[in-house]
Parts: C-alpha cells; structure tokens; sequence
C-alpha cells in the first residue's frame, strides 16, 4: 500500500508542474466610431466645418478635450487595460491618431497604427490600433469601395490587416460603409457594394483556408438584421445552423433585444458591428476562439458606460456626443463601442 501511495504522489508531482504552466489568455476586440476627430490644421479634404473660423469654430482647446475624451473612453474597453486591437472610423488623418497615442490614457498603451487614406471627400478614413506584443503584423491593404453608377461618390475603403494573434493567423476588416443619406432604402445599394467588397475579401481568406479566422468590423450603417449585412456578407444572428461560409454576429442579440449603439428620434440602432467567421467558434481551447459569457451566453458587448452617456435634455439615455444641434457639448461621440473578446489556452 505504502509503494502505491508513492508512486501515485510521484506520478502527481511529474504532472502539477505541466498543469500550472497552461493559463487561459483573453484579449479584447473592439470596434469605434470616433465621431468626427479632426485637427485644427486646414487640409485638401473638405475640412472648413472644423477649424477655427468654421461653423464649430473648432479651437485647438476642443481638440484636445476631444482627444482626452476618445483617449479615456478607449482606455476603458473591455476592462482597466483597453483593447488590444480596436478599430476606428471618423478620423481624419495619420496625424490624429498620432496625437490619440500622446494623451496620458494611451501613451503606454504600447499600440501600433494602421492607417491608409481614403478617397472620402470628408477625408475622414477608417484605422486600427493593435498591440504588437500579442498581434504581429505581416501586411496590410485598402480596398478601395466603387460605386458602380455613381463613382462620383467617393466612400472609404475597406481596410485589411493581417497578422499572428498569439501566433495564429488572423484577419481583421474595419470598414465605415456609405451613409444613410437620401433614406435607408434609397442608399441601401451602395452599402450592398461595400458589404460586397468585404465579403469578396472574406472569400478570397476562406478559400485559402476554410477555417480562417476573419474578424469584420465597422460602422456600417447598417442593422444586423440588414439585408446588407445578412445577405451582402452573409452574416447570420445564430450560432445553430451555420453553413459553410456563413459568418456570425456576435452583437445582433443586442439589437433584437432592442439595445443599440446610436439613436435616432428615440429609435435605437446598431450599426457598429463586429462579425467573425466560423473559424473562430470554439472547436478546441488551445485554438483562438471567440468567448461566450458564462453567465448572459453573450457573444458581444456594447461598451455603454455611465459618463459615455447623455444625462439631461432632448438627449437623455443618448450617446454623449461631441456637438449637439449645433452646440459644443464636450461629449465623446455620437456611437457606443463595441467589443468581443478572443480566448486560448496556452502553455
């Protein structure tokens, strides 16, 4: 008995030590819409609105407030520490991002930016900032997004990066699809050629390899429920049922429930969404996956913290934004984020 007990203790000693050396690493996936970041600086884009002798008579005073206000609320996502990777809309230029990283809340944030020009008459482009100690970059493109009949319309384009998320390849998309402006219906074809230009992105990934794990992400000014979104990327709002090279939005409970990441006339939307492809649902620990909330079986947050929103006025329960009917509100932005978060074990 003495000889079993010996050999059992030794046998457990041999393996606690591999035991404690395996942990369950979590990262945060973000998305947001910054709500026009521009700087005071004249450019060759249609910036007159935001500089000092413009129609917001914007000061270098509201740009740094605006900086401190996206910096902090940024800093906040998913946790003390901020996301990992976060993608942007709505900023204007390299240079606002570079200034975004110089506020106190970033500056050891230890990000790295993607950033491209777009067409975009505004000037405004979309962006990522990713952490390279867990995300290692390997190349990055635009697509640009063409509006067949309409090619006068310049929108942005789709932004790609590639990399190894804790050493698994991953893509990621960040797009900032053609607006609402003329009525939903009226300007849903141009968001179904922007969703189309993402989707034939998505495919050129997944033949390469069916189980890629591909994050889209965006203002896409449009709903999960969306023909855009459900048949321009064929996104689905289920995990049950999925076809071969359906993708999954993680936030379209939210919506359904009637929570959103914007609002308008008191109807809330969610236009900020973040979808993955099915190589990302679980399949084993030890592999990236997207993480369900154990308690709300949640795939997908929305980032509607206390001071992000609208205490008084027309506006109560509203994202606290920058500027409201006209006026400097010294807010943050017109959208709520939105997050997801990535898991693995490893050793």
């Amino acid at each position: 008995m003495v000889r079993k007990l010996t050999t059992l203790l030794v046998a457990l000693l041999l393996v606690a030590p591999a035991l404690s050396a395996q942990r369950q690493i979590r990262l945060t996936v973000a998305f947001y819409n910054l709500e026009n970041l521009f700087d005071t600086i004249d450019g060759e884009n249609n910036d007159a609105d935001f500089l000092p002798d413009g129609s917001n008579q914007w000061t270098m005073e509201k740009y740094q407030q605006k900086l401190h206000n996206m910096a902090y609320a940024i800093s906040q996502i998913g946790g003390q520490r901020g996301p990992d990777i976060i993608g942007l809309a709505e900023i204007e230029n390299r240079g606002v991002l570079e200034d975004l990283l110089r506020q106190p809340e970033l500056r050891d944030a230890g990000y790295q930016i993607v950033h491209f020009d777009s067409p975009d008459k505004r000037g405004i482009d979309c962006a990522l900032f990713y952490r390279s100690s867990v995300f290692q970059m390997t190349s990055a493109e635009p697509h640009p997004v063409i509006l067949v009949g309409e090619e006068y319309i310049k929108t942005r384009d789709v932004l790609e990066v590639t990399g190894k998320l804790l050493g698994e390849p991953v893509s990621i998309l960040v797009g900032h699809w053609p607006s609402r402006v003329g009525g939903e219906q009226a300007s849903l074809r141009r968001r179904m050629q922007a969703a189309k230009v993402m989707r034939s992105v998505t495919d050129s990934l997944l033949q390469q390899d069916p189980q890629a794990k591909v994050i889209l992400m965006g203002d896409f000014n449009d709903d999960p429920t969306s023909p855009s979104v459900m048949e321009g990327l064929r996104s689905r709002n289920s995990t049950e049922g999925l076809q071969p090279g359906e993708l999954f939005n993680p936030l379209a409970k939210h919506y359904l429930s009637g929570r959103g990441t914007l609002a308008y006339r008191d109807v809330w939307n969610l236009f900020d969404n973040i979808i993955v492809s099915q190589g990302l649902l679980k399949s084993s620990p030890e592999s990236l996956h997207l993480l369900q909330d154990a308690k709300t079986g949640d795939y997908g947050h929305i980032f509607d913290a206390d001071f992000l929103i609208q205490k008084t006025g027309h506006f109560k329960g509203y994202p606290f934004r920058t500027f409201s009917s006209g006026r400097f509100q010294g807010g943050y932005s017109d959208h709520f984020p939105t997050y997801i978060y990535l898991t693995r074990t490893v050793k």
